[in-house]
């Protein structure tokens, strides 16, 4: 395993990610990377696109009962309630804002070995799939945020 680099360039971080079809060796380091560069990063969650690789993989890890959470291919299914509150990005270090998002979400996807699941989250969880997803299709926080701030 590796940390990698956590990529800052906006231009860079606005392409659409591309399926994985491969569930191998590759991808598994690539997930191992992952989670070791978002856990030395203290983020709650990583996509591919922000180490410089166009792929839909996502690693999430709010601590609570599911520890960490791998989702390749993600695809929200179910998005209900609302909920706004701060939120930042590793690729956008020390910038936060406002964001409004679903307070519950579904999420249906494939884990390693490239097996279908489903997994919900509330709150937290919910706001981090969303913005790992959003990631996949080129899409980043500073949009949707009201009134960006720097720490």
């Amino acid at each position: 395993m590796a940390i990698r680099n956590i990529v800052t360039d906006e231009e860079f971080l606005r392409k659409k990610c591309r399926d994985v079809e491969n569930f191998d060796e590759r991808l598994w380091l690539l997930l191992d990377d992952m989670a070791e560069t978002m856990y030395s990063a203290n983020g709650v969650g990583l996509a591919a696109i922000q180490v410089g690789v166009l792929r839909k993989v996502v690693v999430i890890d709010i601590e609570d009962k599911n520890g960490l959470i791998e989702l390749i291919n993600p695809e929200i299914i179910k998005a209900e309630g609302e909920q706004n509150g701060n939120e930042g990005c590793l690729s956008f270090p020390g910038q936060y804002g406002e964001v409004k998002r679903p307070m519950h979400v579904t999420v249906r996807a494939q884990d390693r070995y490239g097996k279908f699941f489903e997994i919900s989250g509330s709150e937290l969880l919910a706001r981090a799939f969303c913005h790992e997803t959003d990631h996949l299709s080129g899409k980043v926080f500073v949009d949707l945020a009201k009134g960006l701030y720097r720490n």
